[in-house]
């Protein structure tokens, strides 16, 4: 007779992909930045804030377990985003993969919502309540688990249970990938948790994927650097670019020494670990206008969320950051440092998501790729990994 699932401590060995774990009054909450960097944040309105909820929706990370089970539930508190005036973004998904494929997904009912006006930037939380997935009638016998939490919502873990003993899952042998980027990094607009590009390209490469993506953050932050100098990896990659342009938080002059140091203090900590400096993917409203990125308003007052670029394009050679600008500029930084860094490679992003798949698969915001546009990137960068 098969006993009821009973409760399992979540412990650091049974959470991937996060750096640190929180413990809270109500269970464990995941973090892509330990508690230095995030104390290194400006905690305010601006990028800081942005950063801090960023941090803590945990894009790429998932349990792992080795298990018998045939029934496993989660309780969780998440917190979500509702713009007002505009229609619900999709529920974060919980994905579950068992032996490797995707098994089963759900979304986690009550929580907390945060409510933004985004023509004023004011904010307003409404309390909710714990919610629980259950996760039934799995395969029979031992197996590896995978339950992937959502990139894009964040998700306070207060209770696993199972109705049969669990275990970490080995992995020693594995490679581990860590990856830094934007919003398009996290996985903004994928379908759901294991298939963003990343999650998609690691299941590919067969690697372990710490994903250090944060919406609207990648702005070559020295405590980011000194994160991932201090975090084992066997393969590391960078997306640059459409954060510093969008937030046009920067300009050439200081763009280049930026990226030189935020490179060298990664070598500081991985003097030879295959490094890929990724260029910005495809993006019409920035390709040769700077920033600041904006929300367009005549799509707010229709519903939608729609992307602008507000800058002048005629500033670009006075030193305004495009994104064909800082695509030149990292090849030639790249191809400086190659001289002596034979481990250091420059992936071009139009080859990613150039113009030719925007006419296919156009962004549905006019920043960030759809779900299929995720799963195309997702492949072609599997190659890269396969190959460093």
């Amino acid at each position: 007779m098969t006993s009821g699932p009973v409760s399992i401590t979540i412990t650091d060995a049974l959470v991937l992909g996060a750096l640190e774990l929180e413990r809270t009054e109500r269970g464990v909450l995941p973090h892509r930045l330990p508690a230095w960097a995030r104390a290194q944040c400006f905690d305010g309105q601006g990028e800081g804030a942005q950063l801090a909820q960023a941090e803590v929706q945990p894009a790429g990370v998932r349990l792992a377990l080795r298990t018998s089970a045939t029934s496993i539930e989660l309780d969780v508190l998440r917190t979500r985003k509702v713009y007002r005036g505009v229609p619900p973004r999709p529920d974060g998904v919980y994905d579950l993969l068992v032996d490797g494929k995707l098994t089963a997904q759900a979304t986690a009912p009550g929580g907390d919502v945060i409510h933004v006006d985004m023509a004023t930037g004011d904010s307003q939380v409404e309390r909710g309540a714990v919610g629980t997935l259950a996760f039934t009638g799995l395969p029979a016998g031992a197996k590896d688990v995978e339950l992937w939490l959502p990139h894009n919502e964040q998700a306070e873990l207060v209770d696993l249970r199972a109705d049969s003993p669990v275990e970490p899952v080995p992995r020693a042998g594995r490679r581990v990938w860590l990856h830094h980027g934007s919003s398009i990094s996290q996985g903004s607009n994928a379908a759901s948790a294991s298939t963003t590009w990343a999650a998609l390209a690691a299941a590919s490469g067969d690697v372990d994927l710490i994903n250090l993506g944060y919406s609207g953050a990648m702005m070559l932050d020295p405590f980011a650097a000194r994160v991932i100098r201090d975090t084992p990896a066997d393969v590391i990659s960078l997306e640059i670019g459409v954060n510093l342009v969008n937030a046009d938080a920067m300009r050439t002059r200081a763009f280049t020494p930026a990226v030189h140091g935020f490179l060298d203090t990664i070598r500081d900590g991985h003097p030879a670990t295959p490094l890929a400096v990724v260029s910005p993917l495809y993006c019409p409203i920035h390709e040769d206008t700077p920033g600041p990125g904006t929300v367009n308003t005549d799509a707010l007052r229709e519903g939608r969320i729609r992307f602008a670029a507000t800058g002048d394009p005629a500033e670009a050679t006075a030193g305004r950051l495009t994104l064909t600008v800082i695509r030149d500029a990292l090849r030639r930084i790249v191809e400086q440092r190659a001289a002596h860094d034979p481990n250091l490679f420059y992936v071009e992003g139009l080859d990613l998501y150039g113009p030719g798949d925007h006419d296919e698969l156009p962004l549905p915001d006019a920043l960030h790729p759809d779900g299929e546009a995720h799963r195309r990137i997702g492949q072609r960068f599997a190659k890269h990994l396969a190959t460093a």
